[in-house]
């Protein structure tokens, strides 16, 4: 029963705020995904990410353990990934991405907040900067197969990481009336992710619902199977272990749906796939977390 509540208080809040957004844009009223992405992408979020990997007091070995492990993992998921799709004969282009690739941004980093607190958002963000690292790379590359590797330093989430590392293996710190202002603007990242899933999940028309459930069912097991094994594999220790599992086995991301639509690929059966692994992770992510916590 405790156990039960504990994965209640932790989630609850992940999925309330994210039902905002869908019920702020079913009632009608005005939301523009594009601004406020472009301001928690190029502000927010890299300034959470900066302060987190500065102040984080987390051994240099267990991030290096982490960092190595979330490496593998995508890379593990990604020709898993490749082997489903081939077995099961749907589009590369469609849907390697977004089974490959999981929301560790909207949904991994206020849910790893809310479970392990700044140890834990210090391990996510390391994981999210990775699968962004991923995702602008090979993620586009696979739908569009014109990206270059060097477009992910126009990025400011791989600069911001790039110098957070710095930062964090020099042992500096900024002055601390930038160290604040950074810490209130990285504040604003988790909410305004969550409201703008919801929100984005509220827009989206998905399409063949069976195939979508079936895929994303699919794609939490391997996903979280690989998460499981390689935090084993690692001897990670329990947090950075759960941060794995659950990064890792997080829901069809909306940026997948974004890219598939900018390049020409079957934006209507990935946007089927995000919302139904997202709705499904109300079960999923709450189940996981009590087999890691």
């Amino acid at each position: 029963m405790d156990l039960a509540l504990k994965v209640i208080e932790i989630t609850a809040p992940v999925f309330l705020l994210a039902g905002m957004g869908f019920l702020w844009v079913r009632l009608g009223f005005e939301y523009r995904v594009q601004f406020v992405t472009r301001l928690s992408m190029t502000l927010a979020v890299p300034a959470l990410i900066f302060v987190a990997l500065m102040e984080t007091e987390i051994p240099a070995d267990s991030l290096s353990k982490i960092s190595l492990a979330a490496i593998v993992g995508y890379t593990c998921a990604a020709f898993g990934a490749w082997v489903l799709l081939r077995l099961t004969g749907l589009d590369l282009r469609t849907y390697l991405a977004p089974v490959m690739m999981g929301n560790t941004g909207n949904i991994g980093l206020p849910l790893a907040l809310f479970a392990y607190g700044d140890e834990g958002l210090g391990y996510a963000v390391v994981v999210f900067a990775i699968s962004s690292i991923f995702a602008f790379t090979f993620g586009v590359w696979t739908v569009a197969r014109t990206n270059s590797p060097l477009t992910m330093f126009k990025e400011p989430m791989v600069a911001a990481t790039l110098l957070g590392a710095l930062f964090l293996w020099q042992d500096w710190q900024t002055p601390l009336v930038l160290t604040n202002t950074l810490s209130l603007l990285g504040q604003m990242a988790i909410p305004l992710m969550l409201i703008t899933l919801g929100v984005a999940v509220g827009r989206l028309a998905p399409q063949n619902v069976g195939r979508s459930l079936w895929v994303a069912l699919a794609k939490i097991s391997l996903c979280a199977s690989i998460g499981w094994v390689l935090g084993r594999w690692f001897d990670l220790p329990p947090v950075a272990f759960g941060i794995l599992v659950l990064q890792l086995a997080a829901p069809a991301a909306v940026t997948s749906y974004l890219i598939a639509e900018k390049y020409g690929a079957d934006a209507q059966a990935v946007a089927g796939l995000v919302v139904v692994s997202t709705l499904l992770s109300i079960v999923t992510l709450p189940l996981l977390l009590s087999l890691v916590l």
